[in-house]
């Protein structure tokens, strides 16, 4: 059927009863009993995501952001439609939120197909939403522009400014360690998250809102603006007026998501020092595209990149200071050289030009030039060895320099339950230069990947002064945390991967400048430990977590479910000019 033809607003996905007319009757017919009238309904119909709810501070300011996109998209003679999809917060989600972003990628594709709508508006913050929409959207190849939450502002304490996660666990840290009281630390819980929006450091959700409006996805500004400011409110009746345009005259995701825009992003995750969890996420979407993200190529792209922003838990800064600074066009001003600049928008420009049109600041505060980096390298580095055959990554611009050559003894951890039981027992067995091990905290075995990567240091250790040590895991890890931490161990233990062998004693080869994990433990012995595992036996017997565990793959391949995934015929990144 030619674009002519092909149905729109409330023609759009009929649903059967066998006569045609009379399910488009029946549709105004209830719709109407909202009170819209035949003029209204005549107009390009633009879907808007509504992902409030009380359970989801990061989405606190999604009702205003909605109100501005209605008026952009009435001023330019579009009809906005509101509608609800899953919320989806990190610190209110059991499991883990990662457990609920497929499930929440699979509704909003859903409901996006099911719904008359001609373009949409996709409002998310907190760090799963966006990839879970964009997940949906690759797949269904709507036009759609992103808008992210908004970044939070800082609180104060003591003089100090604050912000929530990075300086949580900070102080969380000082806590355990003795160095503050009680009733300190009840001051700082106070202060940590004063308003509205998304964690305000480089934390997964500034990373994903930053990578977004890179690969093109966004509007140019939309990652910085702070949650609570009214130019927030008037960027969305921004994207109000131009979701109409797309929808009018059509560009979609896959003529903007391509293997080089993704490259982009890939570009500004290494500069910005960003979270590990975004290269899952990006694998995911990457994949919907038939795109595979080759983490060999991600790593050498790193070496190329240096990181630029001067942002917790790298840096020292904030993201409004970065907001302040001209947010994502001043750090690519810096990277142009590197970047694919004729990649499509949706703001119909390509990204070169919209580099070009941005204002240049003469003075910064946050993003450094490339001649005077923050870090000399990415941020993040791939690892591989007999410990994680399909790979690993260490975000080793926030770990201590010291321990990026490192040869210590396991202390392992065999779950969650048994990490909180003994990593505070006095009699535990561990000194500062061993190696802390988590296992059955991937994918399968938690289940859904909890950011629990971040493994506390022993109390007993921690009174003692001790403020870094080698953490390894199959979990993610906050992009607000900060140590010498490798993630992702792929295969993961409950999946038969080689940490599920790893025990007490065993001593641990951790070489970032080699991109090397190693367990000394020969060949032989690790076959026959393997062989030794007990068979995993299948307890539940229906429902999502069924689905979830019978289907969920690896972080290789950015955990979504098998049945979801295309052929991937496509790699990223690819290179870019001299």
């Amino acid at each position: 059927m030619s674009e002519q033809n092909t149905p729109k607003g409330m023609k759009k996905g009929l649903t059967s009863y066998g006569d045609l007319d009379f399910s488009l009757f029946l549709r105004k017919a209830f719709i109407k009993a909202m009170g819209y009238g035949d003029q209204a309904l005549d107009r390009p119909i633009i879907g808007i995501t509504n992902t409030f709810s009380d359970f989801n501070p990061c989405h606190g300011n999604v009702p205003q952001i909605i109100r501005a996109v209605e008026r952009g998209v009435m001023q330019a003679g579009g009809m906005p439609m509101s509608f609800p999809t899953i919320s989806v917060h990190e610190s209110f989600s059991y499991p883990t939120s990662m457990y609920l972003r497929n499930l929440m990628a699979i509704d909003t594709e859903e409901m996006m197909r099911a719904q008359p709508m001609d373009a949409v508006v996709l409002i998310g913050g907190c760090d799963k939403t966006i990839p879970a929409q964009l997940m949906a959207a690759a797949a269904l190849d709507m036009p759609v522009i992103v808008i992210p939450t908004g970044p939070m502002l800082t609180g104060e304490h003591k003089g100090e400014r604050l912000g929530a996660c990075t300086d949580c666990r900070r102080f969380w840290g000082k806590f355990r360690a003795g160095e503050i009281d009680q009733q300190e630390i009840n001051d700082v819980n106070e202060k940590l998250a004063p308003t509205t929006g998304t964690c305000m450091v480089m934390g997964t959700a500034s990373t994903i809102a930053l990578m977004v409006e890179a690969m093109g996805m966004s509007l140019p500004g939309a990652a910085a603006i702070p949650a609570v400011y009214a130019e927030r409110l008037r960027h969305s009746e921004d994207v109000g007026r131009r979701i109409v345009e797309l929808a009018r005259q059509p560009i979609t995701p896959k003529e903007i998501m391509t293997p080089e825009s993704i490259t982009n992003a890939l570009i500004v995750l290494h500069a910005i020092g960003g979270s590990t969890n975004a290269i899952i996420h990006f694998t995911a979407i990457a994949a919907k595209l038939g795109i595979r993200l080759d983490l060999q190529k991600f790593d050498e792209l790193g070496k190329k990149i240096p990181v630029l922003v001067d942002l917790k838990p790298s840096g020292d800064f904030y993201m409004e200071h970065l907001y302040e600074d001209g947010g994502l066009m001043a750090i690519l001003q810096e990277l142009k050289p590197f970047l694919h600049l004729d990649c499509l928008t949706v703001s119909g420009k390509t990204l070169g030009q919209e580099i070009n049109a941005a204002p240049v600041k003469a003075v910064h505060q946050v993003v450094r030039s490339a001649k005077n980096p923050i870090y000399p390298v990415g941020g993040l580095a791939y690892l591989s060895g007999n410990l994680a055959p399909r790979g690993a990554v260490i975000k080793h611009a926030s770990a201590t320099k010291s321990l990026l050559q490192h040869r210590g003894r396991a202390v392992v951890f065999e779950s969650l339950e048994d990490l909180t039981i003994r990593i505070d027992d006095p009699h535990l067995d561990v000194t500062a230069d061993d190696v802390l091990v988590l296992k059955n905290a991937g994918p399968k075995g938690a289940p859904g990947m909890p950011e629990a990567g971040y493994l506390p240091i022993p109390k007993k250790l921690a009174q003692a002064g001790v403020k870094d040590m080698v953490r390894i895991s199959d979990a993610r890890m906050s992009g607000t945390a900060f140590g010498t931490i490798v993630l992702h161990i792929t295969p993961e233990a409950a999946d038969g991967g080689p940490l599920a062998i790893v025990q007490n004693g065993d001593w641990i080869v951790l070489d970032v400048e080699k991109r090397r994990i190693h367990l000394e433990v020969s060949d032989a012995e690790i076959q026959t430990r393997l062989q030794q595992l007990p068979k995993s036996v299948q307890t539940v017997k229906s429902g999502y977590r069924k689905l979830y565990l019978q289907t969920v793959t690896q972080a290789d391949l950015g955990c979504d479910f098998d049945f979801m995934m295309p052929e991937l015929t496509r790699v990223a990144p690819i290179p870019f000019g001299d």
